[in-house]
């Protein structure tokens, strides 16, 4: 079997050599080229299993000559992996939306080096490489660097080895199901279904049937916990579920095993339940949740922060959609300006990130120029607020004058705090006021300030 063939397209020369010395060393034949004119003549001449291709290069740059790759139906079956020592996220967006199989950063590690060549490899296509096995994962892990974001994929991926119940607490639309499903991609069930049963769905009347199936006249209608069998069952938002469901479901758990409506045999319940609730769904007056059934379900409980509480993951989470709509639906890449994301980064996201998500597919539907800037993005927040929504809940119109004020000062400096992630001074910067003016009006409206004061 002959080794395969690396083409590596660089403009310095001391990088050529190096990798193609690494190269070599590891038993690939490597080929060289100093720019996109002789990238293009050693392709001419010998096919190349992978190409390593630097962007900043004097003549065609990496991306222009990536692009003309892939618009041949010949040249683009050849995975590309793009090099760049000053290169910017955007950049690397670009170039894998092009097709580009990834983008390392130099000077290169050896140890990614040497792994991303050999990925490249076997996922590309490459006939000396024989596909044994799929590296790129069926469901990618919630985006976000932020130490919040960090912390809650350590402990899914602590948990996920477990064959235990899991709730997922948090807001609607912070990612619960996301979370669930990247957890069950990592367990040991990630070969079996991934099946979502919502619980409003699970009505009083038809409830035994829809979870254990039904068997009549000789034929079995499967029912969630059937086509769960071997994987996940995924009840999303638990409050919503009625009291013949949580009664039929605890009967389940608590057994573990389960009969079909109708003449079914018991079957054994090889299913692992995960769920997800709003915080305090259980504690409500109207709550007639089973007690019994929770200390079931909540074995592990996880939770999901608002977006709000991890903000600086924004840009990150802004980028990661456009890249992936654009992909999916086949529209016209956008990118957002500095000051659009400095405003999105700072806005308080009520509907977590589900609306950040549902605000970059209007955009990229809706808008024509590349760049997305900051006036396109306060024009799409002013018309998806309703006229009508108030900064606090109460109607300011029934309280006395002096009362209303104190209310929509306390309120609005609360909300500039959050954002503000508790620092004072960036408070003061953002709603202009002097710093010493500032701790006054927070003292008199009863703010606590103090810890965050200490920590400014």
């Amino acid at each position: 079997m002959s080794a395969a063939r690396i083409l590596v397209v660089d403009d310095e020369a001391d990088i050529r050599g190096l990798l193609r010395e690494i190269l070599s060393e590891e038993g690939y034949e490597v080929d060289a080229a100093a720019d996109a004119a002789q990238a293009r003549a050693s392709r001419a001449r010998h096919e190349p299993d992978l190409v390593l291709l630097d962007i900043w290069m004097p003549d065609t740059d990496g991306i222009t000559l990536l692009r003309e790759w892939c618009a041949d139906e010949v040249l683009s079956a050849c995975p590309v992996v793009m090099m760049s020592g000053h290169g910017t996220v955007e950049t690397a967006v670009e170039a894998t939306r092009l097709g580009a199989f990834d983008f390392i950063e130099k000077p290169v590690s050896l140890a990614k080096l040497l792994r991303v060549v050999e990925l490249a490899l076997e996922e590309g296509g490459s006939p000396h490489q024989a596909k044994t096995r799929n590296l790129l994962p069926s469901f990618v892990a919630p985006i976000g660097k932020s130490r919040a974001m960090q912390a809650l994929r350590d402990r899914v991926e602590r948990v996920a080895s477990h064959d235990t119940s899991v709730l997922f607490l948090g807001e609607p639309g912070t990612g619960r199901e996301a979370f669930a499903r990247y957890m069950h991609s990592l367990s040991t069930r990630a070969d079996g279904p991934f099946v979502v049963a919502v619980a409003g769905m699970l009505g009083d009347s038809d409830v035994s049937s829809r979870l254990f199936g039904q068997d009549s006249d000789g034929e079995h209608v499967e029912g969630l916990l059937d086509e769960a069998q071997g994987g996940t069952l995924f009840v999303n938002e638990l409050g919503d579920l009625s009291v013949a469901a949580q009664k039929a479901l605890l009967s389940a758990m608590e057994a573990g095993e389960y009969a079909a409506v109708g003449n079914g045999g018991p079957k054994e319940l090889d299913v692992r339940i995960v769920s997800s609730a709003q915080t305090g769904f259980d504690k409500t007056p109207a709550s007639a949740f089973r007690r019994d059934l929770l200390s079931l379900l909540n074995v592990i409980t996880l939770r999901i922060p608002p977006l709000r509480d991890y903000a600086e993951d924004v840009p990150e989470l802004l980028r990661y959609y456009i890249d992936r709509l654009v992909d999916a639906e086949h529209l016209d890449f956008r990118r957002f300006s500095v000051a659009s994301q400095n405003r999105l980064r700072n806005y308080p996201w009520p509907g977590n990130v589900r609306e950040l998500k549902n605000l970059v597919h209007r955009l990229l539907i809706m808008g024509s120029e590349e760049e997305i800037s900051l006036e396109e993005i306060e024009d799409l927040l002013a018309a998806e607020s309703p006229a009508e929504e108030s900064l606090v809940k109460q109607d300011l119109l029934a309280l006395p004058l002096r009362e209303a004020r104190e209310q929509f000062e306390r309120a609005y400096l609360q909300q500039q705090l959050i954002l503000c992630h508790g620092k004072v001074g960036k408070l003061a910067t953002r709603v202009g006021m002097e710093r010493t003016h500032l701790y006054r009006k927070l003292r008199s409206l009863g703010i606590d300030f103090r810890q965050s004061a200490t920590e400014d």
